[in-house]
């Protein structure tokens, strides 16, 4: 196990993108987090979605496939890029570019300094939505009611030149407004 940090060694220690295998970002965090050196942040949603038991809730990364932590290169190199979950360190070539601090604390913000955000799409009346499954899918509208006693939601659309109201279930339709950025 490597010594302590010194204060001139905090001062190499720097944020980088790492890659992870798929769906284990959160598997490689906590790996990485044994070692007090190493800094990990591993920003994930919480979202909604349709299934045949109807709306779940899921937990997903930002990021997919991507993490952060915050370490020195040269001596965290080979512990990094060994850890379980990790794949590789982002690189361009030879380079590898480490991520300013200001972008991470950006994002941080951004999450409301937690790892774990709650996204929640609630739809009202006159909202702007896309329709994300059945023969409509791909098409925009526009809210007129919901009907929250059977979640089903009515939608204005426009269809062969004219404006159509089309009564959907409100899973199929997604809040354009609401889409992360």
């Amino acid at each position: 196990m490597p010594t302590p940090l010194s204060s001139a060694e905090l001062a190499e220690a720097k944020w980088y993108c790492l890659r992870s295998r798929p769906k284990h970002e959160h598997i490689a965090a906590a790996h990485l987090r044994l070692c007090e050196e190493i800094e990990v942040f591993c920003p994930r949603v919480r979202i909604q979605r349709s299934t045949r038991r109807g709306l779940v809730w899921f937990i997903e990364a930002l990021f997919p496939n991507y993490l952060f932590a915050r370490f020195e290169m040269t001596r965290w190199h080979a512990r990094v890029r060994s850890c379980q979950g990790v794949s590789g360190i982002v690189r361009f070539g030879d380079d590898v570019p480490d991520v300013p601090a200001q972008a991470l604390d950006d994002l941080r913000t951004y999450m409301e300094d937690s790892e774990l955000k709650t996204v929640s799409f609630s739809i009202a009346e006159g909202d702007d939505v896309e329709i994300v499954e059945g023969p409509f899918r791909g098409q925009n509208g526009v809210v007129k009611q919901l009907l929250p006693a059977r979640e089903r939601v009515k939608v204005l659309l426009e269809v062969l030149g004219g404006v159509t109201e089309v009564n959907l279930s409100l899973t199929s339709v997604f809040k354009e407004a609401a889409i992360l950025v």
